[in-house]
């Protein structure tokens, strides 16, 4: 099957709109939130409105947060036709958008990673119910790190509800979101097959924001504490199937995950393009060249690196495309995906930073946006899986051992 590497006519628009909206919108505010931290992007309402907008008219595929299903009604039909959709134009809008700010992407309302869990598991109906909602994440725990097959948050069925008990942290849009997507263990005794997700809505007795994080980066997004204290939730908040399968073992959580990696592998690539492409213009003002059609060696040290780092975007934009591109066509993308984030969060951060240190004072000052963009990239290296997490996984996958077999 042939496969051409070119961005698909019919996003390009989408993809354009994005650039715009970065440039335009984004980056004049980035500096104030990023100062500003915990306080809410007030700019960001009217572009969620927007994008709620083109939503309903059916022209931003891919704007939203998309999902990866699974499952025999998910599995590609063999007609020798390919399939760009949603899970492309995401990570590629999103790249755009990162180019412009990654806390602020992160702070847009009804887009968070709960919205990806959410369209990943829920079924038919729940996808209905929760439309329009704006869904935070909650998987970490305190002692958990990485380790998501852990949780120790617990969800006991009475009656017609699930009672949640337990603390989740480092929850994206925790305090903004109005409904959380909780995961939770109905039987620690059965493993990670026993871990489901629940959708909890904001104000539910019994959930309480403990505290908002002070972080490195990403300061336009607040990111909670949150505490779950016998909080009652109906059962149909439980989201896809209520059963415990031991043989699927995680699979279903992990559905979520394989769609979610890839989106934080394009806020990467995203803020690593800023950054490089600022870091060009700053060294050409400096009267250093890059010239694509001579050796490295024998160019100026600042553009033989700008071209490793080009070499190391370009790597890892690739494997970024190719995991979505597999999702839209229903191939099961979990090594891709790991992959993916697992290159993305490596070189944004080691691009952003590099960028810092090619541009000297200039790079450290806030004078430019450089210093930022490496502040914001690092998380995008841990969350979602850090870096050692996700080559577990690549190893695991490769080699065709399981979670029990390779530590």
């Amino acid at each position: 099957m042939a496969i051409s590497l070119e961005d698909p006519k019919k996003f390009r628009p989408l993809v354009s709109q994005a650039h715009q909206v970065a440039m335009n919108m984004l980056r004049p505010i980035s500096r104030k939130y990023d100062r500003a931290e915990h306080e809410y992007p007030k700019e960001l309402d009217m572009l969620a409105a927007m994008i709620d907008g083109l939503s309903e008219s059916g022209a931003n595929e891919g704007a939203g947060a998309a999902g990866v299903r699974r499952g025999e009604d998910g599995a590609k039909k063999d007609d020798g036709g390919v399939k760009n959709g949603a899970n492309l134009a995401s990570v590629m809008s999103i790249a755009e958008m990162c180019w412009g700010d990654v806390g602020l992407l992160l702070s847009m309302p009804r887009q968070g990673l709960g919205n990806s869990a959410i369209a990943s598991v829920a079924n038919d109906e729940q996808a209905e119910r929760f439309a329009g909602v704006w869904a935070g994440m909650a998987i970490t725990e305190p002692g958990t790190g990485s380790d998501s097959a852990n949780i120790t948050t617990t969800a006991v069925l009475d009656g017609d509800e699930y009672v949640l008990n337990g603390e989740k942290i480092y929850v994206t849009a925790g305090d903004r979101a109005d409904h959380i997507v909780v995961w939770a263990t109905l039987d620690r005794s059965l493993g990670r097959a026993a871990i489901k997700s629940f959708v909890v809505p904001k104000g539910t007795p019994g959930m309480r924001v403990d505290r908002l994080e002070h972080k490195l980066g990403i300061k336009a997004s607040d990111t909670a504490t949150i505490i779950f204290e016998n909080c009652r939730v109906p059962k149909e908040n439980l989201l896809g199937s209520p059963e415990i399968d031991t043989k699927q073992g995680f699979a279903g959580a992990m559905a979520t995950f394989d769609n979610t990696r890839p989106l934080v592998a394009a806020m990467a690539v995203g803020c690593a393009r800023a950054a490089l492409d600022l870091t060009r213009s700053l060294l050409a003002d400096a009267g250093v060249t890059v010239d694509h059609d001579r050796p490295a060696h024998l160019q100026h040290a600042a553009a033989a690196k700008l071209l490793q780092m080009e070499a190391d975007w370009e790597a890892a934009h690739l494997l970024m495309l190719q995991a979505a591109w597999m999702a839209d066509n229903r191939r099961p993308n979990s090594l891709e995906a790991s992959m993916a984030k697992a290159k993305a969060g490596r070189v944004g951060s080691d691009i952003t930073l590099s960028c810092v240190e090619l541009c000297g004072s200039v790079g450290y000052s806030e004078a430019e946006l450089l210093e930022k963009w490496a502040r914001d990239s690092k998380i995008l290296d841990i969350f979602e899986g850090t870096q050692q997490i996700q080559q577990l996984i690549v190893a695991r996958r490769v080699l065709g051992l399981s979670s029990a077999e390779l530590k």
